[in-house]
């Protein structure tokens, strides 16, 4: 998810938290039930020989249901501790026995504990400069290869990549980059398409609006008509103590925190549409079933507007009733490796027009944003970059890939939505949120989910048979 502000350090901000929207998840302290860790060794550059500097990537192994020859299947880790990903990922294990698979969580370079340059991996650009997309693609290349060595009967085993997310995205690129090494992937909520010059950046703004407005009648409505009366409320102080008061900060307002705090339900409100589960979930925080349903109940029923937002601002980030006061400094997910990340080759534009959706009127401004990263990282992103470098819109030259998406979460605006040949398939599932396909199956899954895993398991015994015809 992008940017969405007014000034230039809540613009940066807004992109920040929301590229993913993406999903930094639950850090683990010990093994996983079932999984075992190991480490393999990697080079810091894959790509040059003026450094010979490598480190120790961790991945998580479970092999309960493996059978000598079996496939692997691999989840592309992304940006978070990969303990977090094996909790909130239960597809890859619930398939394994059907196929006697070997399941390997692996770790994204700069998170959890496969740091390059151990504390000093966040020094400066010339310790984080190795953060690439290429080159996390090139340490799970080695993987594969390693565990082709050392792994007891997996010499020809199949590889099958999965991922949610940017981790959806790396799994549909290692497919591309090396298919010799991939047999297939599955690609959820895989938002290859959106960056600039491909996808609209006001998409994600528009079906962000549709979840809610499915949810409720009038909901996101009541959620436009929200910005001017806090704008207005920001401009005394009286004003500015009653939304203290109203929505339980930990601070009190002052005039020039009013940016952050249109920026903090900016990012709310998105991140409520993306994990918009149908059960009980923690995904990036407690939350009820289907709380984009739960919040526009709130919003909605309450006669005054703000008291609705408030309302449902607290259900968000304090489900549990836990909390004191609410922080609006701090973010929602994410760390210094995502925020380097999404400063450099991972831009995704999001804006959005304040007519068309229910947000503030928010463009998309390159050239401040590319500011605001110099003075963060001194770095300057490179938007086009990613559609040189992972082909745009044109991949009908790849082969052997599943690209699932929900229909209630903004990321899919910029996925792949339609099949574009019989190995490059589609799903789209209704009433679906992001990657909701991954999660462990629930008896509160849609049918379209249920119905999106068999198919997506047919599929890849399908690719496990072509794959032993021609090896």
């Amino acid at each position: 998810m992008d940017d969405q502000r007014v000034s230039l350090a809540s613009l940066f901000l807004v992109y920040l938290v929301l590229s993913e929207g993406r999903c930094s998840v639950g850090v683990g302290s010990r093994d996983e039930p079932g999984y075992k860790t190991r480490y393999v060794e990697v080079q810091v550059d894959h790509f040059s020989f003026a450094n010979s500097d490598t480190f120790q990537l961790r991945y998580l192994v479970n092999d309960t249901y493996y059978k000598d020859g079996g496939p692997i299947f691999l989840y592309t880790g992304n940006e978070g501790d990969i303990e977090g990903f094996v909790k909130n990922t239960g597809l890859l294990i619930e398939m394994a026995p059907r196929f006697g698979a070997l399941v390997i969580f692996a770790e994204h370079r700069y998170y959890g504990q496969s740091l390059p340059y151990g504390k000093e991996s966040f020094k400066d650009p010339a310790h984080l400069g190795y953060l690439t997309s290429t080159q996390a693609l090139a340490d799970f290349a080695v993987l594969i290869t390693h565990l082709k060595k050392t792994v007891p009967g997996a010499a020809n085993s199949p590889v099958f990549a999965f991922g949610g997310s940017y981790g959806g995205m790396l799994a549909a690129w290692i497919r591309m980059k090396y298919p010799h090494l991939v047999a297939g992937s599955l690609a959820s909520a895989a938002s290859i398409f959106q960056y600039p010059g491909i996808t609209d950046c006001e998409a994600y703004s528009h079906v962000a609006t549709r979840t809610f407005q499915r949810s409720g009648a009038g909901c996101p409505e009541r959620i436009r008509s929200s910005w001017d009366v806090i704008q207005d409320l920001g401009k005394t102080d009286a004003g500015r103590h009653n939304l203290t008061s109203m929505f339980r900060l930990c601070e009190p307002l002052a005039a020039d925190d009013m940016p952050t705090l249109v920026n903090w339900l900016v990012n709310l409100w998105m991140i409520y549409a993306l994990t918009d589960y149908p059960y009980a979930a923690d995904f990036l925080t407690p939350l009820p079933a289907w709380p984009v349903k739960e919040a526009c109940h709130l919003i909605t029923s309450h006669e005054d507007v703000l008291s609705g937002v408030a309302a449902a601002t607290k259900l968000y980030f304090n489900f549990t009733g836990q909390a004191v006061c609410l922080d609006i400094s701090q973010p929602y997910y994410g760390g210094l490796a995502w925020q380097y990340q999404a400063c450099t080759e991972q831009i995704e534009p999001i804006c959005s027009d304040g007519v068309n959706d229910m947000f503030p009127a928010i463009p998309w401004d390159l050239v401040a944003f590319s500011q605001a990263c110099y003075q963060r990282w001194k770095v300057r992103p490179r938007p086009y970059w990613a559609v040189t470098e992972y082909w745009g819109r044109n991949i009908s030259a790849a082969s052997n890939i599943i690209f699932s998406n929900g229909d209630l979460d903004p990321w899919s605006a910029g996925c792949v939505l339609k099949s574009l040949s019989d190995s490059l398939i589609a799903i789209v599932m209704e009433d679906a949120a992001h990657h909701l396909d991954l999660r462990p199956s629930n008896p509160a899954d849609p049918p379209s989910v249920v119905k999106a895993r068999a198919q997506e398991a047919d599929i890849i015994e399908k690719w496990i048979q072509e794959y032993h015809l021609t090896t």
